[in-house]
């Protein structure tokens, strides 16, 4: 009987020890978890010592592929020996799991691992693949801060696999709260730590620091004199360029240091407003997607020069070209500039102003209404045009008459009652516009636009600019509250790394220092504004972040790796230096992730055939060398003279010639009797005039 009781318990603490935390149901029956499963529903196996004699003798993961799954589950293990882990590894997708990338492919071979794990049943029948059993699931259920991982590691080597942005991917295939996922415990009790990725103490902590949505802003800069924008140009040395109204442009090294000399200085051009209100100045700045082999930059500022002195109009608003200098990377040569357009304008609020690239290499210039009425449009025919307007035009031209092109799918491209430049307008006081690095599920771009709601209004509002919209009619993306809200500055889509509560949101604030977040919806089905929903945006105080913003904000901008910044400034006084430059940061993330990081290069000299070659003229940003009047020929090498030059004379500078001996005039056409002691200088210089012609021909021929 003895025996028999002994048997009975026995087999209880089998079935226990299968079944883990197992529940009753109301009949006493036990109700299995399914924990400790293989996928295919099968008991995991123990290793024998002599397997894990083995694995703890036999090197690191790197020496053979399936000692890495043979490590992770190196007691209890749905693949019992290093072959059968092996093939687990290489049968899966290799078009989905496979990639050059070191560190993505380490982390795909950890993943793949999980057919090993002893709770693999739960890692992947967990999944929504119970609703649809014809489908093997890809991936098992990760823990969230993997997921994480996974995510912002991998989405640019494994496109086809990573279709959703960061929370719906994780919302899929991530776990949250309790449960198994992977990495799982196994994995824990092997590395020694309480969790996996996460530091659970540092991140309590900082929970009990900062609110759930609350960010810091860092302090970078200060000092600076009205700022009003901050970008970057594109070109891999991760430089900022920093916008001042007075017509300044500073660079801030990626190091944080600021450069002395300017980048840009046209401060006697521009026409700066010192009184609240008024918006004249340096508006933007649009660096070319080219640039890092053009050279090429885009500038809109206000001025009022003295051909357009006479006239009801208060100023104009310009945007002109400039090319960076051939010899100093850091610093613009303003002998490049030439003029796209000009704008006149009755009032000094409401002008806009902002350029921006489209992925598509397309520039947008965006415009205020000038708080121009229907009387003023009536005595200044032609003036109002383009107020009010998003343009769209194409700088790659070969033209050299014209410095833009009209792309042909403008919406107004054939019409006779509209700019063909226009590609949207009812635009009444732009703030920051943003483009969205990535574009939308069905491919087309997103431009974000803060603005008024009306003329004589301050209640703002957030467009989303599509091709031919008016947005007098058309509704929002969201209307602000008028309660607290000031005139909106704009915003930028954050697609950082630092940060990934924020990856996707639209990030904007008003002059009063209010900050924003706007969120899509994973949920909505809705085309409208209705897809974009409001989350209250808080900044940690000094205390606790180490710097904030306290007084207005002027402006935002955005790095190389998508980080968004703030342009602060305590005092609104035009002559103050009391400007400052904030980064916008996670607190529960490091401040520099390693995933994050990217390697700086430093700015190249610009070193195109066209850059070298085209001396007398200016280069397009197709490359094309554009002669200045008087010279021609390949790279403008040739001066012309016009009348030609006669008797052997040769065309040296425009309608200068260098005769030879004998002659003279403009075209060396006056003969002239040389004295018998000048005739041996008189050799000399016909011997030069014949090189010099030589010279100008080969170099022609070789160019």
């Amino acid at each position: 009987m003895k025996h028999l009781q002994f048997v009975l318990v026995l087999v209880v603490a089998v079935n226990v020890w299968e079944c883990g935390d197992a529940k009753f149901g109301e009949k006493g029956e036990i109700i299995s978890p399914r924990r400790r499963r293989c996928y295919d529903g099968s008991l995991p196996k123990r290793l024998k010592k002599r397997e894990r004699k083995v694995l703890h003798d036999g090197g690191s993961s790197s020496s053979n592929s399936g000692e890495l799954c043979h490590m992770l589950y190196s007691r209890v293990s749905c693949c019992p020996t290093r072959r059968a882990a092996y093939q687990i590894l290489h049968r899966m997708d290799a078009r989905i799991f496979s990639t050059n990338n070191t560190e993505c492919a380490h982390l795909l071979d950890e993943i793949k691992c999980a057919r090993c794990s002893p709770n693999a049943q739960v890692l992947f029948h967990s999944l929504d693949i119970d609703r649809q059993p014809h489908r093997e699931p890809d991936l098992p259920r990760l823990c969230l801060d993997f997921c994480h991982k996974f995510y912002y590691t991998c989405r640019g080597h494994i496109p086809e696999l990573f279709q959703a942005d960061v929370d719906e991917f994780c919302q899929y295939y991530g776990r949250r709260g309790a449960g198994l996922c992977f990495p799982d415990f196994q994995r824990r009790q092997l590395l020694g730590q309480d969790s996996n990725y996460l530091e659970d103490e540092k991140i309590d902590g900082l929970n009990r620091r900062h609110k759930h949505n609350c960010y810091c802003a860092q302090e970078v800069l200060s000092g600076l004199k009205q700022p009003v924008a901050v970008v970057h140009c594109g070109d891999g040395s991760q430089r900022l360029f920093v916008l001042e109204r007075e017509g300044i442009v500073r660079i801030l090294t990626h190091n944080l240091e600021l450069i002395k000399e300017p980048f840009l200085d046209i401060h006697k051009l521009v026409q700066n407003g010192l009184k609240g209100g008024d918006e004249r100045g340096l508006l933007s700045l649009a660096f070319h997607p080219n640039y890092k082999k053009n050279g090429k930059l885009y500038v809109s500022y206000t001025t009022n020069q003295e051909r357009w002195a006479i006239g009801p109009h208060d100023h104009i608003l310009r945007v002109v070209e400039y090319t960076v200098s051939r010899k100093n990377p850091n610093q613009v040569d303003t002998r490049t500039v030439r003029v796209l357009m000009e704008v006149a304008e009755l009032h000094r609020k409401h002008l806009g102003g902002q350029l921006l690239f489209s992925p598509n290499g397309l520039l947008h210039i965006i415009l205020g209404d000038g708080m121009i009425t229907l009387d003023d449009m009536e005595e200044m025919d032609g003036l109002s045009d383009f107020t009010g307007s998003v343009l769209r035009v194409d700088v790659d031209t070969d033209s050299c008459s014209s410095a833009y092109s009209i792309p042909r799918n403008n919406p107004y491209f054939n019409s006779t009652n509209q700019p063909p430049e226009i590609f949207a307008h009812g635009l009444h006081d732009p703030g920051r516009c943003a483009v969205d690095r990535l574009p939308s599920d069905n491919g087309s771009l997103v431009i974000l636009c803060t603005d008024a709601s009306g003329k004589n209004t301050s209640v703002g509002r957030i467009l989303e600019i599509t091709k031919g919209k008016d947005y007098e009619n058309e509704p929002s993306v969201y209307d602000l509250q008028s309660n607290g809200w000031a005139p909106p500055v704009g915003g930028f889509i954050y697609r950082g790394c630092q940060s990934r509560r924020l990856y996707g949101s639209y990030v904007f604030g008003d002059k009063n220092g209010n900050l924003q977040i706007l969120q899509k919806s994973s949920f909505s089905t809705s085309a409208s504004g209705e897809e974009w929903q409001e989350k209250a945006m808080c900044l940690g105080s000094a205390g606790s972040c180490g710097s904030t913003i306290v007084g207005h904000i002027l402006g935002f901008g955005e790095d190389e790796q998508g980080e968004v910044y703030i342009l602060a400034s305590s005092k609104n006084m035009a002559q103050s230096h009391s400007g400052k430059l904030f980064k916008l940061v996670d607190p529960k993330r490091p401040l520099s992730p390693k995933e994050c990081q990217r390697q700086v290069e430093p700015p190249e000299l610009l070193m195109t055939a066209c850059s070298r070659y085209c001396k007398n003229g200016h280069c397009t940003p197709t490359g094309k060398c554009c002669c200045s009047p008087g010279w021609e020929g390949p790279f403008c090498r040739i001066a012309k003279c016009e009348p030609a030059c006669r008797n052997g004379g040769v065309c040296m500078e425009p309608n200068k010639c260098l005769c030879k001996s004998g002659y003279s005039g403009l075209q060396c056409e006056k003969s002239e009797r040389g004295l018998p002691n000048d005739q041996e200088k008189d050799g000399i210089l016909d011997h030069i005039i014949d090189m010099t012609s030589y010279l100008l021909d080969l170099s022609s021929y070789i160019v």
